[in-house]
């Protein structure tokens, strides 16, 4: 009899909690919206299923020994975000935005979500039961630039204990740019401005993409040596692309090496998904702050465009402004979906490509700036 009570306390029926059921329930929603759905398959699926291995009780899979655990350095290290990120440049061609460098300033305007949601962040701290540091404000605020990595990595260094929610809501939310971008860019456009046609971008040539990261990269050393450890490692990547004589190496980072590092990556996010790391009044806070940082990421990107197409001698279509957040490619199929809603004939992709890169160089420009003033 004492045997048989000592097998059943050790089961995982004896031993689950409400919140770690709760955080199961979570996991397999995770894995439906990236199976059956298809919301950021990539990163939804390991994820997932790293919080639901890190919820069964007793297995002690994502506590000291366990793999999830050994998973996770390559988090609290910054090797992973910094690994995704050369796989991200070698992915990435610089020409839609070197065609047309006025859409650097639309990557830069949908990064005012990052820093409009700092001060929010800091805001709801006059709410009972949430206390954010600046740190933590910080490391939450950079959601805004819907990057995965690169929130990731900011939390890994300011915010740790934050990591979990963090990234489950950097990466839903660009899951969610379909659904969450379309009656943004409506509101503030109209009829017209979204029927807008833009010139066909100009050729650019080979040296030009080669040159553009080294002189990406230098700019960074020179005056925000807190963002060169991702701006360098997507030039790094962007290079080996362009430059014609490493392709093993460029075919690697786009394929073999993202794949690994994005299954690793995905585990170790969801192991900072347990139950008593998750289950918390902070987490709310972060969910609902993500989404007001993309919102405001994506309206300013759509305002800063209209501004710019008043005085520019070419016209340029507001809707690609909203790519000016961070999530590739997505964010542009997205403007060149709403262009063609309006106009059978309005081909934005490649158009919005060019803010769209930007906001990748403007997310991790943010996150070198907040790095600097808060750590």
């Amino acid at each position: 009899m004492e045997n048989l009570t000592l097998l059943w306390h050790s089961t995982g029926i004896y031993n689950f909690s409400f919140g770690q059921f709760f955080m199961l329930l979570v996991g397999f929603l995770l894995l439906y919206l990236a199976i059956k759905k298809g919301f950021e398959p990539l990163l939804l699926l390991p994820i997932g299923f790293g919080a639901i291995l890190s919820n069964i009780p007793i297995a002690g899979i994502a506590e000291e020994g366990g793999i999830l655990y050994y998973f996770y350095y390559g988090i609290k290290t910054g090797v992973f975000p910094l690994l995704i990120f050369m796989g991200v440049g070698a992915m990435t061609d610089f020409g839609p935005m070197l065609a047309n460098p006025k859409t650097l300033f639309l990557g830069a305007a949908a990064q005012f979500g990052i820093f409009a949601t700092l001060l929010g962040a800091l805001a709801l701290n006059a709410i009972p039961g949430l206390e954010f540091s600046l740190k933590d404000a910080a490391a939450i605020a950079i959601i805004g630039g819907a990057d995965g990595p690169t929130a990731i990595y900011v939390a890994s260094k300011l915010a740790p204990d934050l990591l979990g929610a963090i990234a489950v809501a950097a990466y839903s939310y660009m899951a969610l740019v379909p659904l969450i971008q379309p009656p943004i860019m409506r509101a503030l456009t109209t009829e017209d401005e979204r029927k807008i046609e833009m010139q066909q971008l100009r050729h650019i040539s080979n040296t030009e993409k080669i040159v553009f990261p080294l002189m990406l990269l230098t700019l960074s050393a020179l005056l925000l040596p807190s963002a060169a450890p991702l701006v360098g490692m997507f030039c790094l990547g962007n290079l080996m692309n362009t430059c014609g004589v490493v392709e093993r190496l460029s075919k690697t980072a786009q394929n073999e090496l993202i794949n690994i590092v994005t299954i690793f990556l995905g585990l170790a996010v969801g192991s900072k998904l347990s139950a008593e790391e998750f289950l918390k009044i902070e987490t709310i806070g972060i969910l609902a702050l993500g989404a007001v940082a993309f919102c405001i990421g994506t309206a300013c990107g759509v305002m800063m465009a209209k501004l710019m197409n008043k005085y520019s001698d070419t016209p340029i279509n507001p809707l690609i402004g909203a790519a000016g957040v961070s999530a590739v490619p997505m964010a542009a199929r997205v403007a060149n979906k709403i262009g063609l809603e309006s106009n059978p004939h309005n081909f934005l992709l490649m158009h919005a490509m060019g803010p769209n890169v930007a906001g990748v160089i403007g997310s991790a420009v943010a996150a070198g700036v907040l790095l600097s003033l808060v750590q």
